[in-house]
């Protein structure tokens, strides 16, 4: 490969090539100014981590740097909204209303108006996360970067589009037909509208660029999550008692959406099973979030006879403070990327039972052993997402190994801390900013970081 800086030297065949080639024309553009201008779009500020990844990405890129306008739609009925999350942090997004989840012929006004946005905010880099804001932000990215003259002699407007995939939509959320609509749109999205494609996990990207054949490797980069540690607890707090759940009592908290997805179902079951093996086991269920299942789910815990001993909290604000409530966090998941449930709970030292899927595996550190169906890590134990009685047999593992949990908490709380910062995060996101439009960071030469297109879990 011939680097740029070997044929500096020899001015008269810059010059020659600058004459004759689209490709020199493009190397001799200066490079774009700062602070870069960076449009991060997502569908909606729903609870979930997305909602605190792109928040906590608009609040810090605001420097000498970086400029960053956040663009989100609205949160459906029946969703709990983290707008608040974005108040609290000084983010004050610009809010298309007719941007939503779902497939819809609302989605060509969307993309005009995102288009509009891009002529009056000029960005240098467009970030897009999660599908909806993925197709229509990729989409209007590329015609604000083609619609300029210089497009006429294949110069487009300078302009970078980056897409997160905080998990996928390739499997368990819709039908066949419709998952296959969404592959092969996501594998035309990554082939011409799309720069640079992040994901969170090494397993991610294997799903989705090996097994779904979606992007070039060239084009992606691992950027793990990150957590804000200052707001994360390991002491237990009022829920307990809010709930009357005594001291001696085991309490297996799960966090997240009550949606197809996340598979709640599995755990209500798999509790049944351990509370009917071993009647005296003292251990409550508590489901903290909200969603159009709920109703299903308390029908659900009240026909398998465990009612009294499965609590539903709502959507909690402090939903992050409440991981140290717990002596055991679960995730029962069909399909996700990284969770941030099981790293916030990590970092307050709780063990982890959950089904071994998407990047599941990514945050549960080594493998120690397989038995009775279920897998034993360094943070916890996994399941297969189809398989109740595994889960159970899991649970109970863990139930009856106090001092076992102690350890897998720590270990998960050291993973956590020496990895996974909000901090290390920002950086990444940077490097990868920095990267893509040649800028250096202060004091320092224009690189490929080169450790993001590697797993940061070895």
């Amino acid at each position: 490969m011939i680097k740029i800086d070997e044929i500096a030297p020899s001015a008269p065949l810059v010059q020659k090539a600058a004459r004759h080639s689209s490709f020199a024309k493009e190397v001799e553009r200066p490079l774009p100014t700062l602070p870069l201008r960076i449009v991060r779009i997502i569908d909606r500020l729903n609870i979930g981590g997305p909602a605190k990844h792109v928040t906590w990405l608009a609040a810090s890129l605001r420097d000498h740097e970086f400029t960053t306008t956040l663009i989100t739609g609205t949160v459906p009925p029946g969703e709990g909204d983290m707008s608040y999350f974005a108040r609290e942090a000084e983010v004050t997004p610009l809010v298309i209303n007719q941007m939503s989840r779902e497939l819809s012929p609302r989605d060509l006004l969307v993309i005009a108006k995102l288009v509009r946005q891009l002529f009056k905010l000029k960005p240098q880099i467009v970030h897009t996360h999660k599908a909806k804001a993925g197709a229509t932000g990729r989409v209007a990215a590329t015609i604000y970067k083609w619609l300029t003259p210089s497009a006429l002699w294949l110069r487009p407007r300078p302009c970078k589009i980056v897409h997160t995939y905080h998990g996928h939509i390739f499997h368990s959320y819709y039908g066949a037909a419709k998952t296959r609509l969404f592959i092969a749109i996501e594998r035309a999205l990554a082939r011409l509208c799309t720069d640079r494609i992040i994901v969170i996990s090494e397993q991610q990207r294997q799903e989705i660029c090996e097994r779904f054949g979606v992007g070039r490797p060239a084009q992606f980069r691992i950027v793990p999550l990150g957590l804000d540690l200052d707001e994360m607890k390991d002491r237990r707090g009022p829920l307990r008692q809010e709930l009357g759940i005594q001291d001696d009592e085991i309490a297996i908290g799960i966090v997240g959406r009550l949606c197809e997805v996340k598979h709640h179902g599995l755990l209500i079951e798999a509790a049944r099973r351990v509370a009917e093996a071993n009647p005296a086991s003292r251990i409550r269920l508590v489901v903290v979030g909200d969603g159009h299942l709920r109703p299903d789910l308390e029908a659900l815990s009240q026909n398998l006879g465990i009612a009294d001993r499965v609590s539903f909290t709502g959507f909690r604000k402090d939903a992050t403070a409440i991981y140290g409530e717990f002596d055991i966090v679960a995730l029962t998941s069909l399909n996700e990327g990284t969770p941030l449930t099981l790293i916030e709970a990590m970092a307050c030292g709780r063990p982890l039972a959950a089904t071994e899927v998407g990047g599941v595996c990514d945050v549960m550190g080594q493998r120690r052993r397989s038995q009775q169906g279920f897998t034993v890590w360094d943070h916890g134990v996994t399941a297969r997402s189809d398989d109740a009685e595994s889960l159970a047999r899991a649970l109970q593992f863990l139930i009856e190994r106090p001092e076992l949990r102690r350890q897998m908490g720590a270990r998960g709380r050291l993973f956590v801390r020496t990895r996974l910062s909000k901090e290390r995060l920002i950086n990444d996101i940077k490097e990868v900013y920095r990267e893509l439009t040649g800028v250096a960071a202060e004091g320092t030469a224009a690189r490929a970081p080169q450790f993001l297109a590697q797993s940061q879990w070895e």
